[in-house]
């Protein structure tokens, strides 16, 4: 899980830079709505819906522009994101690293045109529906910030019903993301919140169940320049991959 760490903590130094270009805030409204559309649209009932409110408020979207996406996908603002689909693109970076898309879009054909541009231009291919899946299990997040005991998180973990647990550091704070099996993951909010932690993001993700080490720095620059690439497109929520490298070369990514 090294290697997913280490993305994930320079996917969180993006997204405040994302944040700044508004990028956040049209990845995060996209996920209110379809929340919104899929189950009740009252944040008490809707835990997807709640965790999407939590995270648009944690990176500053106002709370207007909250109130007028759950008025989307509620159908209140008329039927204009009625068409907005989850769908999932599976694809090859270079040396074969295996990358997993999940998109929300309203245009399949250009969001696939998009994908394979940005496979193309930078070493890699997409894929068939299924090529890379089976390589990957989809698990429930949660992370917490601030003061962080590692014992007192391990037993509140494990009472939440967790799997496992992974510390990092981001801007000097320290970063816990508690792992759990996907219908637990309300369940294992709840209780790091009644323990007193303060959940700052829960969401489904998908992780490679085995990963390919890069070492080559053309590889590495070649393959993190196509996920960021990848992140780049309107439409794509979220990208993951099952690579792993050193430090040295993962810093390619900030150049």
């Amino acid at each position: 899980m090294a290697g997913h760490s280490k993305w994930a903590n320079i996917k969180r130094q993006k997204a405040r830079v994302d944040a700044v270009k508004g990028k956040t805030f049209t990845k995060i409204s996209r996920e209110i709505i379809v929340a919104a559309r899929s189950g009740v649209p009252d944040p008490n009932g809707n835990f997807q819906l709640r965790t999407a409110i939590e995270k648009a408020k944690a990176a500053g979207i106002p709370n207007d522009n909250i109130e007028r996406a759950i008025a989307k996908g509620s159908g209140k603002l008329g039927a204009d994101n009625a068409a907005l689909e989850s769908i999932r693109y599976e694809g090859y970076g270079p040396g074969g690293v295996a990358i997993l898309i999940e998109a929300l879009t309203d245009n399949r054909n250009r969001t696939a045109a998009d994908l394979r541009e940005a496979f193309r231009k930078n070493g890699g291919n997409l894929g068939e529906t299924g090529c890379v899946s089976w390589m990957f299990g989809q698990k429930g997040v949660c992370t917490v910030r601030g003061e962080i005991d590692e014992e007192e998180l391990l037993e509140a973990a494990l009472v939440g019903g967790a799997e496992f647990y992974e510390l990092s550091e981001d801007d000097d704070e320290l970063v816990g993301e508690v792992f759990t099996d996907v219908a637990n993951l309300e369940a294992l909010a709840g209780v790091l919140k009644d323990n007193g932690y303060s959940v700052s993001n829960a969401e489904l993700r998908w992780l490679p169940n085995n990963t390919v080490e890069v070492g080559d720095p053309m590889q590495a620059r070649s393959l993190l320049k196509l996920m960021d690439a990848l992140e780049e497109i309107d439409d794509v929520q979220n990208a993951t991959a099952n690579f792993d490298m050193a430090d040295e070369l993962m810093s390619l990514s900030m150049v």
